[in-house]
């Protein structure tokens, strides 16, 4: 059986290996549009400020082998079950899962399918009989046109080069955005050498909450099926919030599938900002430096609006009332990932659509598949042999944008494949 798997982060690169061990006579290529694989945007850091946002014991790549991960950190002396690994050694853990697999690795661009043909940028074509999608996270776009240097995408080459160059900048720096995408910028920009202020900007100014030292046990919930009754439960629980929002781990697919539509489009319009900052929540030691940065008043988090001005002149409209100028040397996008498949600016995931291989979910915020991942095509029929994993499925799933919750996913895609492969 011929697997092409698309994406070669997380997702991608943990759906080649498992599809590599499972399925019987398996041929398993990877394509990744960067050349870097088992890495993606997540891993790609080099900065060892950058820490994982979940302890060691649960970022293991295999749902069967749950100490997997830990295990490798204490061989490799960087700590214990309950470290906070940076994401660069958690790299390097990956790179080695991937070795050990046989997958064949191709630096390419996927831009269109036809049939069961992959087409890359250069002309090659690679045939399959089983196509994954697995494009991870696609980044977001500014809110409002900013007349100063952007950064698009912080991850980028480029991107990186640019972060470096605004920290020997005197002038202050905005940073779009409050989430876990700004830690880590405003992180790489002190490490950098930025002596200037940063200015974190976006609609709620909600800063993503820090893990307990050490952490509670989740907390015991059978959750009810309504989203009301959901928050009213977790609200009376005699638990620490964060055991409360942990309780809720295993449950969170199951319930998301049981919300209506109405219900989902409720949670992601007034309630997801807040679920975000209190379920992604960061390492402790990273809490610590951007507290210590607000503190000294070289991080300000604002909640409020962008007004674009002329040159370095920009104005926010703050949450509230009021205005507020600076002049700033240049901007980061740091809104995190696209809300919008339909907005996604990836040539494969757009000839998709257009050709009617696959169709957005019924939120907009994915692909639409079926309960096998299977992609779903305009004709409302499963696209034989095209499958998405991670977050392009989150629309079905909601909670698949972490490792805990795809390796599951793409170890079970493995076996269905094999299935497939024998019938």
């Amino acid at each position: 059986m011929k697997i092409v798997i698309v994406g070669a982060g997380y997702s991608g690169s943990m759906a080649a290996v498992e599809a590599a061990r499972a399925v019987a006579n398996a041929e398993v290529t990877l394509i990744d549009r960067r050349g870097t694989f088992a890495a993606g945007a997540a891993y790609s850091t080099t900065n060892a400020s950058h820490l994982l946002n979940v302890r060691a014991r649960g970022m293991s790549a295999f749902a069967d082998e749950p100490d997997h991960f830990a295990r490798w950190v204490e061989a490799a002396g960087l700590g214990g079950p309950d470290t906070f690994v940076p994401r660069r050694d958690y790299r390097r853990y990956l790179e080695g899962v991937l070795a050990g697999a046989a997958v064949a690795r191709v630096p390419g661009e996927a831009v269109a399918v036809e049939d069961r043909t992959l087409v890359l940028a250069d002309g090659a074509r690679i045939a399959s009989d089983a196509l994954v999608l697995a494009g991870g996270n696609y980044g977001g776009r500014l809110p409002a046109r900013i007349a100063v240097p952007t950064v698009d995408d912080p991850w980028s080459a480029e991107g990186l080069a640019a972060i470096a160059g605004l920290a020997r900048q005197e002038k202050d720096v905005l940073l779009v955005g409050t989430g876990l995408t700004m830690v880590d910028v405003a992180l790489s920009l002190v490490d950098a050498g930025f002596e200037g202020r940063m200015v974190a900007v976006s609609r709620r100014g909600l800063l993503p909450r820090p893990h307990e030292e050490p952490a509670s046990p989740p907390a015991e919930i059978e959750p009810p099926a309504r989203l009301g009754a959901l928050v009213r439960a977790v609200r009376n629980m005699e638990a620490p919030w964060r055991a409360a929002v942990d309780s809720l781990r295993p449950h969170t697919q199951a319930l998301w599938q049981g919300l209506s539509l109405a219900e989902k489009r409720r949670f992601l319009r007034h309630l997801r900002p807040w679920w975000d900052v209190h379920r992604h929540r960061i390492a402790p030691p990273v809490a610590r430096r951007i507290e210590a940065l607000i503190a000294m008043g070289r991080l300000e988090v604002l909640a409020g609006r962008l007004r674009g001005g002329e040159g370095g002149a920009i104005t926010v409209a703050v949450r509230g009332g009021g205005t507020r100028p600076f002049d700033i040397a240049g901007a980061v996008n740091c809104t995190g990932p696209e809300g919008a498949i339909a907005r996604v600016e990836d040539k494969l995931i757009r000839q998709l659509l257009a050709s009617g291989r696959a169709r957005p979910d019924a939120l907009g915020i994915g692909l639409d598949v079926d309960a096998g991942n299977r992609v779903i095509g305009a004709d409302g029929a499963p696209s034989p042999g095209l499958y998405a994993v991670g977050p392009l499925t989150r629309g079905a799933l909601w909670e698949i944008v972490a490792v805990p919750d795809i390796r599951h996913q793409v170890r079970d895609l493995a076996r269905a494949l094999d299935r497939e492969s024998r019938a």
